[in-house]
């Protein structure tokens, strides 16, 4: 028995000593290479034993991208797929189509149909919902397959939506209201006022949160039945909305910087810059990813404290982020690509 301990803690001695090791080694390594890689635009990174095995000792993957349809704009991912709506060129809204790509490789699987303008995209777990901005509708389509399951009418200039475990939002940029749709059936639960210009939109496990561009504020709803809990003040032209777990951060297109507030209250708890123009965000569990549509770029900052982690090169004019589990995905909307990082 004896023996039997003291070789089970020379092994773990010997584990916690390589282990040591390598976190020096990598460190020591990561700080001696600390020349800005190519396609980085800005930042400082150290390397760990954990990232190495995961085959992820780079802070970022800057060589993959994907070709899409025109004009890519916002993005959904189905447990394996990415989705990806194309506005058209120059963001006039002729745009017809919505990709599905494989997440593990980029492989294309299909073009469908959605709509005159698809705009923004979500999965409710087995469908994918495509806002259609100029025809004033969504478009539910079968995630397996890209069939159309329906089209269900909503407010004016439909542009993102999200769902909130049953119903399916629209944010209504035309009207300045937000579309409660049952997910089941698509049937109209309600239709409710808040600020103007609604664009992004995150549910937090109980309310639904819309940027409103031109009041540069937010409006928290309750989901259960589209009551207003509060409008905030953020940046100016708040765009796009995330939350990640605890918080809410808000893209700030005109101010350059990004908004952190606190979920249950609206307390503001951060103002953090970013790159030019940012757009798009996404949480990928311990980090918010910021697409800079002026900057040709995204930024990566720590959720805890905002801190920048670092600047990476994407295509021409990035717009939607997404995020699979395993990577983020950047849609170019002027390149005609993915940039999967």
């Amino acid at each position: 028995m004896l023996k039997r301990l003291l070789k089970g803690f020379g092994l773990l001695a010997t584990f916690v000593v390589i282990a040591a090791t390598l976190t020096m080694f990598f460190n020591g390594r990561g700080a001696a290479q600390q020349g800005t890689p190519e396609n980085v635009v800005a930042g400082v990174f150290t390397f760990n034993p954990l990232q190495v095995a995961l085959l992820q000792w780079y802070p970022a993957n800057l060589t993959t991208s994907f070709a899409v349809g025109v004009g890519p704009s916002e993005m959904a991912f189905d447990g394996a797929n990415i989705w990806v709506t194309n506005t058209g060129v120059d963001n006039s809204n002729s745009g017809s189509r919505v990709t599905k790509l494989r997440a593990n490789d980029g492989t294309v699987l299909g073009s469908f149909a959605a709509g005159a303008a698809p705009a923004g995209a979500a999965f409710d777990g087995a469908s994918i919902w495509v806002t259609d901005y100029a025809g004033n509708m969504a478009t539910k389509l079968r995630a397996s397959d890209g069939d159309v399951l329906g089209t269900f009418p909503t407010g004016g200039g439909p542009g993102f939506v999200v769902f909130d475990g049953a119903n399916i939002w629209t944010s209504n940029s035309l009207t300045g209201n937000v579309t409660k749709l049952r997910a089941s059936d698509g049937a109209v639960l309600g239709t409710f006022a808040v600020g103007s210009n609604p664009s992004g939109m995150a549910f937090d496990g109980a309310n639904i949160w819309v940027g409103n561009v031109n009041g540069n504020s937010v409006t928290k709803l309750r989901a259960s039945d589209g009551a207003v809990l509060g409008t905030f003040a953020v940046g100016a032209y708040p765009y796009d909305v995330a939350f990640d777990g605890t918080n809410i951060w808000v893209t700030n297109f005109m101010s350059n910087n990004v908004t952190k507030l606190r979920a249950s209250d609206g307390a503001a708890l951060g103002t953090f810059t970013v790159g030019n123009g940012p757009y798009g965000l996404a949480f990928d569990g311990a980090h918010i990813w910021v697409a800079n549509s002026g900057g040709n770029n995204v930024t990566k900052l720590r959720a805890h404290d905002g801190t920048v982690l670092g600047t990476f090169a994407v295509g021409s004019y990035p717009r939607g982020v997404a995020f699979d589990g395993a990577n983020i995905w950047v849609a170019n909307h002027n390149s005609n690509t993915v940039s999967k990082l």
